[in-house]
């Protein structure tokens, strides 16, 4: 008998030294903040730049530099003139795969300077939002 008590014992301290090493880490699950990491985009032409006049086409790359976001993103695309603001060309687009999108600027009246505008927010983090502009005239 007092060899089972002993084993029984010696069972008790076992399994109360194992399970006080499997301590539950913290954060994480049950729907707590998302941990999203900062959208990084790079964009040609470069955001902040003013290009040369140029007959066109006017293209623009977008391309997600950090880890694209788990519910993807959605890129916004306007351009209009810097002397009044009109409104030209807008475009959005949802994307959830590739991290690189292709946009063509149409409509870009001559010999006035114009600015595009980039929006790039997370579609799973809406607070997680990335900007970018550059400037650009028609010959």
């Amino acid at each position: 008998m007092k060899s089972v008590q002993r084993m029984l014992a010696l069972i008790f301290v076992c399994s109360l030294l194992i399970s006080s090493g499997c301590k539950k880490s913290g954060g994480g699950g049950g729907g707590g903040g998302n941990n999203e990491a900062n959208l990084a985009v790079t964009t040609n032409p470069p955001s902040g730049s003013v290009q040369a006049p140029s007959l066109g086409p006017f293209d623009l790359t977008v391309t997600i530099t950090s880890a694209m976001p788990p519910g993807g993103v959605k890129i916004e695309v306007t351009a209009k003139r810097e002397d009044n603001g009109t409104q030209f060309y807008s475009q959005t687009i949802n994307n959830t795969f590739s991290v690189t999108s292709n946009f063509t600027i149409t409509g870009t009246p001559q010999t006035v300077v114009c600015v595009v505008d980039i929006k790039v927010t997370s579609n799973s983090k809406p607070t997680n939002i990335w900007r970018g502009s550059y400037r650009y005239s028609k010959k």
